[in-house]
């Protein structure tokens, strides 16, 4: 009896050891592990396992978006700050490749991983006509021209290449697409805008499974999807394209029943196909700032279109809430969390905003609850994207900027957008499609050897700007690809009388139209062509058979000259691939464009819209000539 005791004794013992130095170790496993670097756990486990992790100052740094210029080491890893920006033109350096793109967001996220959590940032930029700001991108027509193609599966493939040409820079976050209804073109935007008919811009949002992926079948309504692609925003959420005279930034002034049949109703699509955010717009709804619309962002958006992604500020957007702006900081603060603003661009002054919004949850001025809705909904999107799996932005993508394949949609965008005003003075037979085989031709305007101009707004810098601002075929360019190899094709800017008429030119192609804007500074109550645009139009028409190519962002004041014009043309704002322009108009293609929105006899006319009562335009809203392909050019 004793004998077994005593062997038993060092069997105890062992035991014994080993669980002394088992057990520290299994506790420390299960300490290490968290729940919400698990991928295999359901989202919302991992979100909630997360949130009770985080501090008030990690929450609110999730909250914050701060410009790239600002996103020092030290600052990413203090405040846990959940997302970071290019603003418009805001580069790692002039003509930076992509690898020079991806090593940027790269450094930011290394940063941002060494905070205690290891939460990434997402980097976001405005993509709203390609990977707008990068050197070298591919520029696909501005919204306005893609709304006159009438082809939502096109605006789909275009979503997917920009997401392409946008995670070839290391980036996930796309401030696209605007869904503005544009009713008055003197908006200084309204060419970000597909159409001043809702029906257009719903079929339209097509481009966000394009930017996102797919949806897949089953999803539950409102929560946010995004594939391998990039995070999507529907923009500027709601009324932006209805204010008084056009003015940017200003008041639309509507009832309830017109803002949700015309402002709204894209939100509804948007929403279905899983949009990952919405961006409130700096305007106002009969004299509520948008930003501060609890009814409109928390009541409507959220609660009754159930809509699970995060909601985000436009550009020092909380700012403008007062008059002037930032007079009372700590008021935009509050009211714009509280009408339910998920995540502010602040973009500068991130310690003012952070401190601020701090202090108001320290004092009950804004709830607990309100801070855990806004980061529950940045931090859903950051797993549903795979942002915790894979932070770091891929290399081996850098080759799809600017790639031949998406040049080439582009290219087809341009042929599909392009609206055919008129084609052949009364009694003339139509001047389209132009022969490629002639013995001289005239190319002349501002605006036929300048891709800035081509491009537009949005383009490289925030307003672009006119000259050889990026990689791309001019239209005289594309007219020189086009042509027989024995046409003489002669240019000039602006040509003399003279010139014109002792030329012996057989046609001439005049491109003209407005210079690079953006938002506020392309407010514009006239409409007018900038000088020498029509001085251009009679020095060439009036001696030789013409075709006037409008390269604008809206429709433009063309009377009294329209008679004196043989064929009219809008191409809106085309991009970067002018080809596409000559392959119309020497008939490889047929034109089958339609008018986006209505164009008008005179600004006096303005607003005017498809329905309206007064309804008396120069072109009406889905007007546009076709011509057939000519099969032997």
């Amino acid at each position: 009896m004793l004998q077994r005791k005593m062997a038993r004794a060092p069997i105890i013992l062992l035991i014994g050891v080993i669980v002394a130095v088992c057990y520290p170790t299994a506790i420390a496993n299960a300490e290490q592990y968290m729940k919400y670097k698990d991928p295999k756990q359901p989202i919302n486990k991992r979100i909630r396992d997360l949130m009770k992790r985080m501090t008030l100052e990690e929450k609110i740094g999730q909250m914050t978006q701060i410009e790239r210029t600002v996103a020092a080491d030290h600052v990413l890893k203090k405040y846990s700050i959940g997302s970071i920006l290019s603003g418009g033109g805001s580069v790692p350096a002039a003509h930076a490749s992509a690898e020079t793109w991806i090593d940027m967001v790269n450094r930011f996220q290394k940063n941002a991983l060494m905070q205690r959590l290891g939460i990434p940032m997402i980097y976001a930029i405005d993509a709203v006509h390609g990977n707008n700001n990068v050197y070298k991108a591919t520029m696909f027509p501005h919204n306005v021209g893609l709304g006159a193609t009438r082809d939502p599966e096109l605006v789909k493939r275009i979503g997917a290449a920009t997401a392409l040409e946008v995670r070839a820079t290391g980036i996930p976050y796309a401030f696209a697409p605007c869904i503005a209804v544009c009713r008055d073109p003197r908006w200084g935007r309204c060419y970000e805008s597909y159409s001043e008919d809702p029906t257009v811009v719903r079929s339209m949002t097509e481009i966000i499974p394009g930017l996102q992926g797919d949806i897949p079948a089953g999803s539950p309504k409102g929560v946010p999807y995004v594939g391998d692609k990039v995070m999507a925003c529907a923009k500027h959420y709601v009324g932006d394209g209805g204010t008084v005279k056009g003015i940017n930034e200003n008041n639309t002034v509507a009832s309830w029943h017109e803002l949700l049949g015309i402002h709204m109703p894209a939100y509804y699509d948007s929403v279905i196909k899983g949009v990952s955010t919405v961006m409130v717009s700096y305007s106002s709804w009969n004299g509520v700032k948008m930003h501060a619309n609890r009814d409109l962002i928390t009541g409507f958006l959220k609660k009754a279109q159930r809509f699970r992604g995060f909601v985000i500020t436009d550009w020092q957007a909380i700012d403008k809430m007062t008059t002037p702006p930032h007079a009372n900081y700590t008021y935009s603060i509050e009211t714009s969390i509280n009408a339910g603003i998920d995540m502010v661009m602040v973009p500068y002054n991130y310690t003012e905003f952070i401190d601020g919004l701090t202090y108001l949850v320290n004092n009950n001025f804004v709830s607990m609850s309100r801070i855990d809705d806004a980061v529950k909904r940045i931090l859903r999107v950051k797993f549903t994207m795979g942002l915790f799996e894979n932070p770091m932005a891929d290399y081996s993508m850098a080759k799809h900027l600017g790639s031949q394949e998406n040049r080439e949609v582009a290219r087809e965008a341009v042929r599909k957008s392009l609206v055919l005003l008129k084609n052949g003075k009364s009694g003339d037979k139509p001047l389209l499609p132009l022969p490629k085989k002639a013995s001289r031709i005239l190319v002349a305007g501002t605006h036929a050897n300048d891709i800035g101009n081509q491009c537009g707004g949005w383009t490289i810098q925030w307003h672009g700007k006119s000259g050889n601002t990026t990689a791309g075929t001019t239209i005289l360019s594309a007219v020189r690809n086009a042509v027989d190899p024995e046409t003489t094709v002669s240019f000039r800017v602006d040509p003399d009388p003279d010139f014109v008429k002792s030329g012996k030119f057989e046609y001439a192609v005049v491109v003209v139209g407005e210079v690079p804007y953006s938002e506020t500074y392309g407010d514009n109550l006239n409409l007018t062509l900038p000088d020498p645009g029509y001085g251009i139009i009679n020095n060439v028409c009036s001696s030789v058979k013409c075709v006037v190519i409008l390269v604008t962002g809206r429709p433009v004041v063309i009377e009294p000259y329209l008679a004196g014009m043989d064929a009219v043309v809008a191409a809106w704002l085309p991009g970067s691939e002018g080809q596409g322009v000559a392959d119309v108009l020497f008939g490889d293609y047929g034109f089958t464009g339609k008018l986006p929105i209505t164009w008008f006899k005179n600004v006096d006319q303005l607003p005017m819209n498809f329905g309206d009562p007064h309804y008396d335009p120069l072109f009406p809203f889905g007007y546009g000539l076709t011509t057939e392909p000519v099969k032997a050019n």
